[in-house]
C-alpha cells in the first residue's frame, strides 16, 4: 500500500497594519502590497486613531490615508471618531512629555481596538507604523503591543526607511507637525490657543 502524505505549506499570515497616518505607513504599504514580508498573504490598512485632534485634522488625515490606499488599490478600514473615550483612557497622563506614560496608555488603547478588529475579521497578526515618527519610541509602541495583543500576533517589522522617505518626496501628502493629540501641539502660541478654543 502507498500512501501519499503532502508536505505541510506554512501558515500564511492575515496581517492588520495599523497605520496612524500617509506619510509614516506608506513605504509599509507598499512593501505589503509588493508582497515584500514573508509570510503575510493578506492584509488590510487600520486607519484607527480618536487621539488626533480636533476632528478637522482627524478628516485631513484619514482622507490621506484613503487616498493613498486607494491608489495602490489596498484594503482598508476606518475606525470612530471617539476623542472623548480616548481622554477618558489617557486621563490623569495629560502633562506626560512625549514618549511618556500618555504614549504609551495611547498605544495600547489602539492596539487593544486592533486586537478587536482581527478577531472579529479573521486576521490573526498584526503590524504597526506607531513608531516609524521621530518623535516616537519604537520600543515603547512594541512594549504596549505586546501586553495588548493578546492571542494575536504580533509583528514587529523594521520597515523600510528609505522608502517611505523616497515615496514622500514623490508624493504631495498632507504633512502634519505633530503626532496628533492635543498635547503633542508643538509649544506656538497659535497651536495652544487652537486648543483652548476647540476644548471648550
Amino acid at each position: 500500500m502507498f500512501v501519499y502524505v503532502p508536505q505541510a505549506k506554512n501558515k500564511i499570515m492575515r496581517l492588520v497594519l495599523a497605520s496612524c497616518c500617509a506619510p509614516c505607513s506608506a513605504g509599509a504599504i507598499k512593501q505589503l502590497a509588493d508582497g515584500e514580508i514573508a509570510d503575510v498573504d493578506d492584509f488590510i490598512v487600520l486607519f484607527y486613531n480618536p487621539n488626533i485632534f480636533p476632528n478637522e485634522e482627524y478628516m485631513k488625515r484619514m482622507n490621506e490615508q484613503i487616498r493613498y490606499c486607494e491608489s495602490l488599490g489596498v484594503k482598508y478600514a476606518i475606525g470612530d471618531w471617539n476623542h472623548d473615550a480616548w481622554r477618558d483612557a489617557v486621563r490623569g497622563l495629560e502633562s506626560e512629555p512625549e514618549r511618556g506614560a500618555r504614549c504609551d496608555a495611547c498605544f495600547a488603547y489602539r492596539f487593544a481596538y486592533a486586537r478587536e478588529f482581527a478577531l472579529k475579521n479573521g486576521y490573526d497578526a498584526v503590524a504597526s507604523v506607531f513608531g516609524v515618527s521621530k518623535h516616537k519610541d519604537q520600543s515603547q509602541v512594541d512594549a504596549a503591543a505586546q501586553r495588548t495583543l493578546g492571542e494575536i500576533k504580533y509583528i514587529p517589522v523594521r520597515w523600510d526607511e528609505n522608502l517611505r522617505q523616497s515615496i514622500g518626496r514623490a508624493s504631495n501628502f498632507y504633512r502634519q507637525n505633530y503626532c496628533g493629540c492635543e498635547f503633542s501641539f508643538r509649544k506656538t502660541p497659535a497651536a495652544q490657543k487652537e486648543i483652548v478654543l476647540v476644548a471648550k
